[in-house]
């Protein structure tokens, strides 16, 4: 079939087509509607069958929210619910104004003149006993006020109050993640989002849950106000007897109540079960399944006790004594699927040891095989990067159990390749069992740089220096950062985030310890199949460029040991284009790789400056006290740039000097930089390379013209 446009003209057709309303306009005009229909509600008279349909539809929604709190993983997931809790309420309210309305005025005529609906609670619910019917909507309403929404309210205030304590720790997290390279943009912004969303959450749900409350104190008031105006209208206005209004009106309003207090009841069950709920990947009903009936211990003594009550006399012996052998039978078959099942979980201690006794036994059987001769096939390269792990520790890096290490490393060195400059070597896993069970060693070269302990399962949670009080758990250090730490159960998480712990899972521990010594040990990274690698790439854009500097001007392994002198000093070699073209106009004076590294530094002072500032212009900096740098330079002109005239006492004094200064910097929250005259510059970055790695040298002729220089600090002789 065409549509109507195809039979109007080709003008009126496209007007026709402008009019049409986009899916998501459509979806937009649901909230206006409602609202149109809450004040026609409270405004305007409603014959009995629209009440009808108002009511059903209140009930229906009702079990919908109900049904999909149960289903809801997370409280996100269901982020829309304070404002439908705000909107089923008002929509309760304003049936109350609508029914009050048609009870009072046709109330006389009979049960049925406020809608089948109403009727059909007053006398089907109730058995048309009003006396009844006031006992089981008083109960319900105070099962509803005092309880579930009560609970529920104070529930979400302190769901939001932990939420907003906990938020400065998930976003030093989420920072963490990012500075490691485990994470990108994208998913920090995500994050935060998400972090920011769940206190607005918590305090929507603490503010929405206050007109619950004041629905059921509204629907206490309202049915009274319906009884009394009942009586009051139907003795006098239409003259019927005391008791016929008096039972008339009184099962009127009472189904009236109860129509909307269930509905109510049913909604704050589902905010209770919202805001009570623990985050995780399983819904409610998976939860509590999984969790309450996975014990056949627990089934059995239950059993039998309540089969000790069925044998009792006077007691309901066969349902007691049924219940117990349904409890006792499922606690059975539970026993049994555990007996034969399934070996035990992949990377746990038990698995390790029965592979390790698979290991030893077989050893035992089999025969010592023929010895072969050495072959250079024996003779194995030593990786570059390497990581060993112990036994509990391979979940992390096996993909088939759930682990992210490897993920988290490939974006380590994607991070490191766009902001360092180039393509690190990969990084070689493989398990040890001479380590600890949850120790790892990170080898460059085959040497061993760094090493520690990371518990599967747990959570590290860091103490960056502002968090409050201790936590129960290993106390231990951060092995990246030297930071003091705690290993904790992943129950307490919630509450280390709280009290001002960064917490990290022990993936994220392993990949910021090995993001933080590639970084460290970039120099050495780099060889000569990187540098290739580097003037490859550049020489598909430019070319000439490097046709002209390797191997015409300089080697390249001179080029590589300029390379690693920046990155010693943890300098980018990003902008390779400004180091070849600086390298080209001086290599015809000199071809010293200290000279050319301080003439490439020059050039790249914006970038350098940038790096250790990123922001504002101003650059707060540590200097050489007057009579120092006079003595430095006499030292100088004695030792040459080594720095071997320097006596061993002045060395001493300058190196504790630096690091008070240091410490300075630090404490205001400035990144420790001094700086220099450029003769001085080589020789005092060398000497305090080691003692003070933190600590950035600096020379004049780096400091672009735009930036301010403030001194905060002086190293000096006293």
């Amino acid at each position: 079939m065409k549509s109507l446009n195809a039979y109007l003209p080709p003008w009126l057709s496209s007007r026709v087509s402008g009019l049409s309303m986009p899916a998501g306009q459509s979806k937009s005009l649901a909230a206006p509607i409602l609202i149109i229909m809450l004040l026609v509600m409270m405004i305007l008279p409603l014959p009995a069958f629209i009440l009808d349909l108002f009511f059903s539809f209140n009930i229906a929604l009702s079990i919908i929210v109900l049904l999909t709190s149960l289903y809801t993983v997370k409280p996100l997931d269901f982020m829309a619910f304070p404002a439908v809790l705000l909107v089923s309420t008002m929509l309760r309210l304003s049936l109350n104004v609508a029914s009050t309305r048609v009870v009072l005025t046709e109330g006389h005529t009979g049960g049925a003149a406020a809608g089948k609906v109403i009727e059909a609670f007053g006398h089907f619910l109730i058995g048309g006993n009003y006396t009844v019917g006031i006992v089981v909507f008083i109960i319900l309403t105070i099962i509803n006020f005092t309880v579930v929404t009560k609970g529920a309210g104070r529930i979400a205030e302190v769901g939001a109050r932990f939420a907003l304590d906990a938020m400065p720790g998930k976003q030093m997290a989420i920072d963490a993640d990012l500075n490691a390279g485990l994470i990108g943009e994208a998913e920090a912004r995500k994050r935060r989002s998400e972090v920011s969303m769940e206190a607005e959450f918590y305090g929507a749900m603490d503010g929405a849950s206050k007109y619950v409350r004041g629905d059921a104190v509204a629907g206490i008031m309202v049915t009274v106000i319906n009884i009394i105006g009942g009586l009051l209208v139907g003795v006098i206005q239409h003259d019927l007897a005391f008791g016929e209004a008096a039972k008339l009106y009184t099962l009127l309003a009472i189904g009236d109540g109860l129509v909307a207090q269930i509905p109510s009841l049913v909604i704050s069950i589902a905010a209770g079960i919202v805001v009570s709920r623990v985050a995780s990947e399983q819904d409610v009903g998976t939860q509590v399944v999984g969790q309450l009936f996975a014990k056949p211990q627990v089934l059995y003594i239950t059993g039998a006790i309540i089969g000790g009550m069925g044998v009792i006399p006077g007691m309901p012996n066969l349902v007691f004594l049924l219940l117990a052998s349904a409890l006792i039978g499922g606690g059975y078959l539970l026993a049994k699927r555990a007996k034969e099942g399934a070996p035990p979980l992949p990377g746990s201690p038990e698995a390790a040891a029965a592979a390790d006794a698979a290991q030893g036994g077989a050893g035992a059987a089999a025969p010592a095989p023929e010895s072969e001769e050495a072959t250079w096939q024996d003779v194995l390269p030593v990786d570059t990067l390497g990581l060993e792990v112990g036994y509990r520790l391979i979940p992390l890096v096996d993909k088939a159990q759930g682990g992210e290490l490897l993920k988290r490393i490939k974006g380590i060195r994607k991070k490191f390749a766009q902001e360092v400059g180039f393509l690190a070597p990969p990084v070689h896993i493989r398990d040890n069992l001479e380590l600890k069970p949850s120790a790892y060693r990170i080898a460059l070269k085959g040497v061993e740089v760094g090493a520690g302990e990371a518990f599967n399962g747990q959570y590290l949670a860091i103490n960056p220096g502002m968090a409050s009080g201790t936590l129960p758990g290993l106390v231990t250090q951060d092995p990246a950062f030297g930071l003091p730490a705690i290993w904790i159960d992943a129950g307490l998480r919630d509450q280390a985030q709280t009290m001002g712990y960064t917490v990290v899972d022990a993936g994220t521990v392993v990949a910021t310890h090995l993001n933080h010594l590639i970084t460290t040990h970039a120099s050495e990274l780099l060889g000569r199949a990187e540098v290739q690698s580097l003037l490859d790439h550049l020489a598909k854009e430019s070319p000439k460029l490097v046709e002209d500097l390797v191997p015409k001007m300089m080697s390249l392994s001179a080029l590589q040991k300029v390379l690693q002198n920046l990155l010693a000093e943890g300098v980018h070699i990003r902008d390779m284009r400004s180091i070849i073209e600086t390298l080209a106009e001086h290599t015809a004076v000199t071809q010293d790789p200290n000279e050319l590294t301080a003439l490439v530094r020059i050039s790249l002072g914006r970038a350098i400056v940038q790096q250790l500032f990123p922001t504002g212009g101003e650059l707060s900096v540590i200097t050489l006290d007057n009579r120092l740098e006079r003595l430095l330079m006499q030292a100088m002109a004695q030792g040459g740039a080594d720095g071997a005239g320097i006596e061993p006492g002045l060395a001493d004094t300058i190196a504790q000097s630096a690091a008070q200064a240091a410490a300075q910097q630090e404490a205001l929250g400035l990144t420790p930089v001094l700086l220099v005259p450029g003769p001085l510059r080589v020789l005092l970055a060398r000497f305090l390379r080691r003692a003070l790695p933190q600590l950035k040298v600096l020379s004049h002729a780096e400091i672009p013209e735009s930036k301010t220089i403030r001194v905060t600090a002086l190293v000096g002789t006293q």
